[in-house]
């Protein structure tokens, strides 16, 4: 009987399902792509191969936002110190002209040290000052190669080299040039520093805030900075998710409620029936409410499957944006998805367990 009533009106059980269908949508592919910039950040920020991150003091914790405040001579007080075999000065520039970005300049030798050479799937290393190295996710996205001329921070500059993604950023210049454009000479922005063991991380640390002049500075080891990369630690992150995740509810309340109230207004004398054949109201309300999880089954299935074609899609056409659907997150969007349809199914339900039989028989 469940299923033949949401057969007879085939148009509004579809309109319901694709409603939910909406709602998980727009839960998982929006948490999903927030979570995946989040996770692609943290893995380019492992992958530059530092055991110890170093930051002027007052420094965001996001990269790029603080500019190159301190003097770069801080990389040779930094590699004196004992346990320390490389140290990387690095400015980190944040771009929003179209999208946001952290450009980073770099001493290609001391970068290097860190986790070995740059892969070069193209082209070669810096010969000269207005030259950009770009990683394969950005080449592909501007159908780039090595040769072309782009512009960066309104600057023309060439593409001297195309290399594996997964060094941090996605746009390297030398550094002098860098510097020369945000008008910072012999400055930088952060310090990363590669240990003998990484083992050491914590005791580098201490040593590092012992160093006069140093004892304000940001210091932290990686897996220590890596382990901060998360939606707790991010300015209104989690205010956003909840606003995703409210609008989403109230998308899937209003459409379960109106489809559920015109199923009762429209089969009022039916459940007139069911009365006098000595149906009780838990039944009546179990009708509507049984119906309502059958309908949120089929959207959150229809939503699952939308959300991975969407998030196929997304990484077919945007290869710089990640969407990473969570497999804990399609519980919450399920579980959320059925909680919002019962609660918009509720009144529908008690309003057509409230009906008198009698008026009920006599409705036309």
């Amino acid at each position: 009987m469940i299923v033949a009533n949401l057969v007879h009106r085939p148009i509004r059980t579809l309109i319901s399902i694709v409603a939910i269908a909406v709602e998980v949508t727009l839960i998982l592919v929006i948490v999903g792509f927030s979570l995946g910039m989040l996770n692609d950040s943290k893995q380019r920020q492992q992958g530059i191969g530092a055991d110890v991150i170093v930051k002027p003091p007052g420094s965001s914790f996001l990269s790029g936002i603080s500019g190159a405040p301190v003097s770069i001579k801080i990389a040779d007080i930094l590699e004196k110190l004992p346990h320390v075999t490389a140290v990387a000065p690095v400015v980190a520039q944040l771009n929003t002209e179209g999208a946001i970005e952290v450009i980073n300049g770099i001493d290609l030798n001391s970068f290097e040290r860190l986790s070995g050479p740059f892969q070069f799937l193209s082209g070669g290393p810096f010969t000269g000052a207005d030259q950009v190295i770009v990683d394969d996710y950005f080449a592909d996205s501007q159908h780039l190669k090595a040769g072309d001329t782009i512009t960066v921070l309104n600057h023309p500059v060439k593409v001297v080299g195309i290399v594996e993604h997964g060094k941090g950023a996605r746009k390297f210049l030398p550094m002098a040039t860098l510097q020369d454009w945000i008008g910072a000479p012999g400055k930088a922005s952060v310090f990363y520093v590669k240990l003998d063991d990484p083992k050491n991380a914590d005791l580098v640390v201490k040593e590092i805030h012992d160093v006069q002049g140093l004892q304000q500075f940001s210091v932290r080891s990686m897996q220590d900075y890596l382990s901060m990369m998360t939606p707790e630690h991010l300015p209104g992150f989690n205010k956003f998710i909840e606003v995703v995740i409210g609008v989403a509810m109230v998308i899937g309340f209003i459409v379960i409620f109106q489809a559920m109230y015109t199923a009762v207004m429209e089969r009022t004398r039916e459940i007139g029936i069911l009365k006098s054949l000595g149906a009780s109201k838990l039944y009546i309300v179990n009708i509507v409410l049984r119906e309502t999880i059958l309908l949120a089954i089929c959207g959150t299935i229809l939503g699952i499957f939308v959300s991975y074609a969407t998030s196929n899609a997304i990484r077919a056409k945007f290869p710089l944006l990640p969407v990473s659907i969570q497999p804990n997150w399609i519980g919450y969007a399920v579980g959320l998805a059925i909680v919002g349809a019962l609660l918009g199914a509720s009144y529908p339900a008690i309003k057509a367990a409230q009906k008198d039989p009698i008026d009920a028989l006599a409705y036309e």
